[in-house]
């Protein structure tokens, strides 16, 4: 929760908590699915096979 009193600050969990809430009540779904689709193709872009295949071996395991 954010602090009120002027000789407390937030902490970076609590700034970055605030901030999404407030981003949550401004866009809707749409926004986060655009948001997502931008991140896997530049995950796509920066990373090889190999990349992937690690990481389906390890949910693999899971």
């Amino acid at each position: 929760m954010a602090k009120n009193r002027d000789d407390e600050k937030m902490t970076r969990e609590e700034a970055g908590q605030k901030g999404g809430e407030q981003t949550a009540k401004s866009h809707d779904k749409d926004f986060y699915e655009k948001n997502g689709e931008k991140g896997g193709e530049k995950t796509a872009d920066t990373h090889d096979k190999d990349f992937y295949r690690e990481i389906g071996r390890k949910g693999g395991k899971a």
